[in-house]
């Protein structure tokens, strides 16, 4: 063989070996920059859900001080739940959250109920009312469970 052609696969080997040095370094730099992506989307993630299962506590809390409506608590608690942990909405005693929030999901809240007719609205919270007496002391058991719930991470 040649020396010319020796040394011309040598250096197009050379040429080959750096350029899979750099290819190399930038997929691990890429790498290392995903992971460290997704590590901070993960804590973002986990800070969410404990703000939310303090929330949920919260809200428990004032239902048992008698400090907020139960319709409210109720609406509250099961939309945190739907994120935090939707399947103890099936369980005893939490599932009182789902069941109230569907008789009152179709009542207008917020603009919407500042929007609405007055007769409408006074019609409206007679309804809330019977809801919330109807299922009052269901409601308080739930908030006391819940806001001792061992919520697994």
């Amino acid at each position: 063989m040649p020396l010319w052609l020796q040394w011309s696969l040598i250096i197009a080997g050379l040429f080959a070996i750096v350029f899979l040095l750099i290819f190399i370094r930038r997929q691990a730099g890429a790498l290392a920059r995903e992971k460290a992506r997704r590590e901070k989307a993960e804590a973002f993630q986990q800070q969410r859900r404990q703000s939310m299962v303090e929330s949920i506590r919260l809200i428990a809390l004032a239902v048992e001080e008698d400090q907020v409506e139960y319709s409210e608590a109720c609406l509250r608690i099961k939309g945190l739940l739907d994120h935090v942990a939707p399947e103890l909405l099936e369980q005893e005693p939490y599932g009182v959250f789902l069941e109230v929030h569907n008789k009152l999901q179709h009542m207008p809240t917020h603009r919407t109920r500042q929007a609405t007719e007055t007769r409408f609205v006074e019609k409206m919270d007679k309804e809330r009312f019977a809801v919330e007496q109807e299922h009052a002391d269901a409601i308080r058991r739930a908030a006391t469970a819940i806001r001792h719930h061992p919520f697994k991470d």
